[in-house]
């Protein structure tokens, strides 16, 4: 991914799975830019387990770390399977997520549209 057009949102921390795991996270980040559904990425630093996308546990800590960012919405969802990396979580964001990502930046293309 372009870093250049990249948000990030939060810095390295710990969390931890269903099964009990510590999951290291290197950062949080969206793109700076985009229609509809934000995508959430989740830089991992270390190769993640399969079906690590969509843990509960860990969406909710991860919802967590943002809530504690100004968030202030429900948690995450998991992603498409597909798109999914060995150290790259992508997780979906719910409508709520949108004001939060304006205020660090996002720009909303939809918008562009609001005025026809």
């Amino acid at each position: 991914m372009n870093q250049d057009t990249d948000i990030q949102l939060s810095g390295a921390f710990d969390a931890t799975d269903g099964s009990g795991r510590a999951v290291k996270i290197k950062s949080i980040r969206i793109f700076d830019e985009g229609y509809g559904v934000i995508d959430l990425y989740v830089d991992l630093a270390a190769p993640a387990p399969d079906g690590l996308h969509k843990d509960k546990k860990l969406i909710a800590e991860i919802s967590a770390r943002l809530r504690t960012l100004g968030y202030s919405g429900p948690d995450l969802a998991p992603g498409d399977p597909v798109i999914q990396e060995k150290r790259l979580l992508v997780l979906d964001t719910p409508d709520e997520f949108l004001p939060f990502a304006v205020r660090k930046g996002f720009k909303d293309l939809t918008s562009e549209f609001d005025d026809e």
